[in-house]
């Protein structure tokens, strides 16, 4: 083909020569499989709650075992509803997790959901990106009841512009985790663990009337991670308050933005 007519052809069709068209929607991988809470009911829920934004397109994997780093070499963000039980046949191998760890650090975003924090024990790398845990003699809650989720970052990209008090309806309020150093998280938000709940039957401590507990956080060891303690079961993810900072979050992990709009009863 005579040169001069190749640059016309290109001309006449400018997609030609950027190549295939790439896509806007951000490129979602959600490990389950496992948990001692209810994955198969919850995880299709987190999934058509991501798509349902238009942002994202979602991908579900049940067994990460044997993966690789390329494996989510096509991925921007990965969803972790995935919890080991402390069997260690249930790990991932050391390969799937390194993979893992270094899709965080090469800038990929990551989303820890509520009892994935009790996941992996002794897995130092996790539990630094996790920033608090649920381990042996740490993670506690009281019976499940409707709290307050109070902001405490109300300039961070994923809580800009929400009330600074949102309702959360007969969910867990987790406290008491193991955490690492303060300045390896940033808490977004925090709910009141009323001490009085427990009915004197707490197993681990609860000082005094009660303790402000991290529900929301995030950090950023590379890439960006976002943690969301909230939504037990079914019921609890379908609600206003954790519909909209998981989506958000995610958007925030994948992209270190926020695009994506609160629901009226939610914003300031």
């Amino acid at each position: 083909m005579p040169y001069i007519l190749f640059l016309a052809i290109l001309s006449a069709f400018p997609a030609l020569a950027e190549g295939p068209p790439k896509s806007a929607k951000i490129q979602t991988l959600l490990i389950t499989g496992q948990n001692r809470h209810d994955w198969r009911a919850v995880s299709p829920v987190l999934r058509q709650m991501l798509e349902d934004t238009g942002r994202f397109e979602v991908r579900i994997i049940e067994e990460f075992r044997g993966a690789t780093e390329e494996t989510l070499l096509p991925y921007d963000l990965v969803v972790l509803n995935y919890e080991n039980k402390r069997l260690p046949e249930l790990r991932w191998g050391d390969t799937a997790e390194k993979a893992l760890v270094n899709h965080v650090k090469r800038g990929k975003g990551l989303v820890i959901y509520h009892f994935s924090l009790a996941g992996f024990e002794g897995w130092t790398e996790f539990e630094k990106l996790s920033g608090g845990n649920w381990r042996p003699g740490m993670g506690h809650h009281s019976a499940r009841h409707d709290f307050s989720l109070t902001l405490r970052d109300s300039e961070h990209p994923i809580t800009k512009g929400m009330k600074l008090t949102i309702p959360i309806v007969n969910d867990e309020l987790y406290a008491n985790l193991q955490w690492q150093p303060k300045e390896n998280y940033r808490v977004l938000a925090t709910a009141w663990d009323d001490h009085a709940l427990y009915n004197g039957k707490a197993k681990q401590p609860t000082p005094g009337a009660g303790l402000d507990q991290p529900m929301l956080w995030v950090s950023e060891p590379g890439g960006r991670v976002f943690v969301t303690a909230l939504g037990h079961d079914l019921a609890s993810v379908k609600q206003a308050g954790f519909e909209a900072t998981f989506v958000r979050g995610a958007e925030w992990a994948a992209t270190g933005a926020v695009t994506l709009p609160l629901p009226a009863e939610l914003r300031r």
